[in-house]
């Protein structure tokens, strides 16, 4: 059996607004978590994030000993010292261990991750998107989470966030996949986790409205100009039975 003991530290700060009332009613604008540590006892292995509103701002690459950001744009507003990661994680190394110490080796409870695949924008065939795996409620973060092209594995155009931290001590984590949608594609999610039995693929494809048969297409039009010729017939009726009425009315009056 694996034992996997994680320790997980961090700064939650909320933006919050007062309700307009003045009661005591606080709802949460925005939430973000500073200096997220994870470090846990398989592997071993660990991180350290900055997160805003459920997105990842950065990660720091402990091999490369780098800050990683995001999106590029985020580094022109700000800048920070990798350094700060890798002491917080050795830390928090030091004080797992102490904790496994002086605790029973218990195992780690796997979660059932739950995983949702969906496209970027409105799918159009030949026009460039991005699908996205979200993979939720995940623990311990131990996961491997991978593209199936024609039920083929797919590498180019992929990349993923680190495990983004949740309020009940689970992760999530997105994955991207770039593609160019075709009718002849097909596309599955794979996820492989401690809590399931077998690796999970979750399945996509595009939804191409079926084209009508060249029958089909004669019965509509056919119908439609039935419809027109009705019309045109009852507008020509109802015409002459107002000229009628109104040439009554004016020959009618005292002689």
């Amino acid at each position: 059996m694996i034992l996997n003991r994680v320790l997980i530290l961090g700064i939650l700060i909320l933006t919050i607004m007062m309700s307009p009332s003045g009661g005591e009613e606080i709802v949460a604008d925005h939430v973000a978590y500073y200096g997220v540590n994870v470090y846990q006892s398989y592997g071993p292995s660990g991180q350290y994030t900055h997160e805003f509103d459920g997105d990842e701002e950065f990660y720091v690459d402990l091999e490369k000993k780098e800050t990683v950001w995001r999106l590029p744009v985020f580094s022109t507003f700000t800048s920070f010292d990798p350094q700060g990661a890798l002491r917080n994680l050795a830390i928090a190394k030091q004080n797992l261990n102490i904790l496994i110490e002086r605790s029973n080796q218990t195992a780690a409870t796997n979660e059932v991750p739950e995983v949702t695949v969906f496209s970027k924008s409105p799918v159009m065939l030949g026009q460039p998107n991005t699908l996205i795996c979200l993979v939720d409620n995940i623990f311990p973060p131990v996961i491997n989470v991978t593209w199936l092209k024609n039920r083929h594995s797919v590498t180019e155009g992929v990349s993923e966030t680190s495990f983004l931290a949740k309020g009940d001590h689970s992760f999530s984590k997105i994955s991207y996949l770039t593609f160019l949608p075709s009718a002849e594609d097909i596309y599955d999610c794979k996820v492989e986790h401690w809590g399931l039995d077998e690796p999970l693929l979750k399945h996509w494809e595009p939804e191409v409205p079926t084209p009508m048969s060249e029958l089909t297409e004669t019965v509509v039009c056919a119908l439609g100009l039935a419809v027109g010729l009705v019309g045109i017939v009852m507008g020509t009726v109802f015409i002459i039975q107002g000229l009628r009425s109104g040439g009554t009315s004016r020959h009618q009056g005292p002689l």
